[in-house]
């Protein structure tokens, strides 16, 4: 029925509404609640929009209605709630010709125009339900690109301290969705909308800086001002080029290369999250769409600003020079290229760098670096090994690590993945060095694979189909207890090896991460697994990572996950059962 267009049915004799009183009735499969009030009949859906709950079990007084189980209230004219976790109360127009009481069911409202405004509520107030409520309903009637992007657009607007966590769970979320059974789809929206909330709670807005008036600077003047900006730490000199190279027309490539280019001008900053958030952020931008990209990209200047440099920690200086051993590296980078650009799609991948990247010397890892890249490897191919070789620190984490140790292993790989997706959007010498700056986390990652854990290997003897495709329930049920690190990752390489479908598999991982409360590295975990993985193209090679995400996910689970009873309340009353109801 079309918005607007007058639908009214009979609903009951006036004698049926006391004044004063209520009389529910049941039209057209709408659950109505009449009062009479003042004079007049009022008509309401008799269902709080809050949890279900029937609202003719409620009071009216002084022309406000307060439903008996949260006390949420409601202006009974209008419906207006002065609750704003509740939502508004539908009301419908009532007339009453001889003697009888006439309701118009015509919607007024457009579902999913109503519901992109309470993801914004929600959004504003960090109220999961509501957003849990507007996400299931965005996602199962239209593009989830578009709440997407509500919340791309307000984590980038209400965080004064600009990109961070709860953008970069978002974003994950999104690059997860097409691998995700579509059941799971909502939920990661729901996710990654309210680590957007939660991280912008409480925070200030950002007020984002103009572009430069009326200048003429071209994309590497800006670049080349960007750096030095970020050098001396200056966040605002450095917003403001970002802005004018957006202005001035510069493509996803050109900026990317200008930030990027920042990114690894020093060693590994903060741990590698900045090139991590940045690499992020253009992936967002690749799915809400560049002509936001303003507002995003400038939304990382102060985390390039601010970061700690790896320049200044003992560990890469002592007791092996690790700065020194690349600023050497990054001087042969040039001739590397260029010897190699004659041999590129030449080179072959035979398993002999991993060993090295996972080795005892830095300068051979450097030195093999450079020769592969002479060899002719491209820079993609060399940041995917490294991003192997990262994935490994993780399947080969041995449980007798201290805990926390997980989230050391955790960053080489997110920053490697990282790396590896910028270079296959915008390949440069300056962002190679980013692949050699991985390469020394990994190398300083060494002790956390003493003793390195078996890898599982291929079976010789292959399970029945059925046997094999157990499995995967089987995942489900390990993660349900703690600390079953070693038995997941088997797991997951048993199903591999027999001939199991990466994407069932992948899929059981989203859903086994979905359901537990949000873990910042966890979803970084599985969702640069997941990228890697397709990497792969169904290679043997693609296996350790997914037994990586398996082992990491295993470790922090099970949680108390009670963000997910929230999404589970919000789905019921999406389907319409009544809550209030014994089990």
């Amino acid at each position: 029925m079309a918005i607007g267009t007058a639908n009214f049915v009979r609903a009951a004799k006036l004698s049926d509404v006391p004044q004063g009183g209520c009389h529910a009735v049941q039209l057209q499969g709408h659950a109505i609640a009449l009062f009479a009030h003042d004079g007049q009949v009022h008509a309401v859906d008799n269902r709080c929009p809050h949890m279900g709950f029937p609202l003719n079990r409620g009071t009216v007084h002084a022309g406000i209605l307060t439903c008996h189980w949260h006390h949420a209230r409601f202006d009974l004219s209008s419906g207006g709630t002065f609750d704003p976790w509740a939502d508004d109360m539908r009301v419908f127009p009532v007339e009453v010709r001889r003697g009888e009481v006439w309701v118009d069911l015509a919607p007024r409202t457009d579902p999913q125009t109503h519901a992109q405004e309470r993801l914004r509520e929600g959004l504003e107030r960090n109220l999961s339900l509501v957003t849990a409520k507007a996400a299931i309903a965005l996602v199962g009637d239209g593009d989830p690109a578009q709440p997407f992007r509500i919340g791309l657009e307000f984590g980038t607007t209400y965080r004064r301290e600009g990109w961070g966590q709860g953008l970069t769970i978002h974003a994950c979320m999104m690059n997860l969705l097409p691998a995700l059974a579509p059941e799971d789809r909502p939920l990661a929206l729901y996710h990654g909308l309210t680590a957007v909330a939660g991280n912008s709670d409480g925070a200030a807005p950002r007020f984002p800086l103009r572009p430069l008036a009326g200048s003429t600077a071209d994309t590497a003047t800006l670049k080349q001002w960007f750096r030095q900006f970020v050098e001396v730490r200056d966040a605002d000199g450095a917003e403001r080029c970002i802005a004018s190279a957006v202005q001035a027309g510069a493509d996803h490539r050109a900026l990317a290369d200008m930030l990027f280019a920042a990114a690894t001008d020093h060693r590994y900053i903060d741990t590698g999250h900045p090139l991590d958030f940045t690499n992020k952020a253009f992936e967002a931008l690749d799915i809400a769409g560049w002509e936001r990209a303003g507002t995003v990209l400038t939304s990382l200047a102060s985390g390039y600003a601010s970061a700690d440099r790896m320049e200044e920690s003992n560990e890469w200086r002592n007791p092996v020079d690790l700065i020194a051993i690349l600023e050497d590296a990054f001087e042969a980078l040039p001739a590397a290229l260029e010897a190699g650009r004659a041999r590129r799609g030449s080179w072959v991948a035979n398993g002999t760098l991993t060993p090295v990247l996972l080795g005892e010397d830095a300068q051979e890892i450097t030195d093999a670096l450079l020769e592969a890249l002479r060899a002719g490897a491209t820079e993609v191919e060399v940041a995917r090994a490294v991003a192997g070789a990262a994935s490994l620190r993780i399947a080969r984490f041995p449980t007798s690590n201290e805990f926390g140790d997980w989230d050391t292993a955790l960053h080489s790989f997110t920053f490697a993945n990282a790396v590896h997706q910028g270079v296959r959007r915008a390949p440069s010498a300056e962002l190679l060095r980013g692949v050699f700056d991985a390469a020394m986390s990994v190398y300083l990652d060494r002790f956390l694979n003493v003793p390195p854990v078996r890898l599982p290997e291929p079976e010789s003897d292959r399970p029945a189909a059925e046997a094999r495709e157990r499995l995967l329930p089987e995942l489900a049920a390990l993660l349900d207890r703690q600390q079953q690190v070693n038995e997941s990752g088997l797991l997951v390489a048993r199903y591999l090896y027999n001939g199991g479908d990466p994407a069932r598999l992948i899929a059981a991982l989203g859903s086994a991460l979905l359901r537990e409360d949000r873990n910042f590295h966890t979803i970084q975990m599985v969702e640069a697994a997941v990228r890697q993985h397709a990497e792969a193209r169904g290679s043997a090679d693609g296996v350790p990572v997914l037994v990586a995400a398996a082992r990491y996910l295993a470790a922090h689970a099970p949680t108390v996950r009670a963000q997910g009873q929230t999404f589970r309340i919000a789905q019921r009353l999406h389907r319409g059962e009544r809550l209030f109801e014994d089990e």
